[in-house]
């Protein structure tokens, strides 16, 4: 029982990211970067919310003199790693609750390791 567990643990992660495959969301590219805090700037400016109209117009600014998209998508890759390993720490917190046989400790330690698949297929389909 708990080898079928572990076996299928191991394995959310790659179901995780193979269903992100399939996420409706687009790619992000400079050109949807920059649409999108265009859209942000236009809500500040009908509310007049002038710290927000700054710091939006600069971003935007940097995003059209810095953005590419091979630093795009180095970024994403830098945070599916990371979120991955949050991942792999998770399972092997969860097995080491599993050979403790603390069903409290194991529920908690599969919370956070459901939370952390979440953000990682968060992070993959963005």
């Amino acid at each position: 029982m708990m080898k079928t567990t572990l076996a299928t643990l191991l394995a959310l992660p790659a179901i995780a990211l193979a269903t992100s495959a399939y996420a409706s969301t687009p790619p992000q590219t400079c050109a949807t970067k920059q649409q999108e805090i265009k859209q942000q700037l236009e809500y500040a400016h009908q509310h007049n919310n002038k710290e927000q109209i700054a710091g939006l117009q600069k971003a935007l600014t940097e995003s059209q003199e810095h953005c590419t998209e091979s630093g795009l998508q180095a970024d994403k890759q830098q945070k599916i790693a990371e979120k991955q390993e949050k991942v792999n720490e998770r399972t092997r917190e969860l097995k080491k609750a599993q050979a403790t046989g603390d069903k409290d400790k194991i529920a908690k330690q599969q919370k956070k390791l459901d939370e952390s698949l979440h953000e990682l297929n968060e992070v993959s389909t963005r």
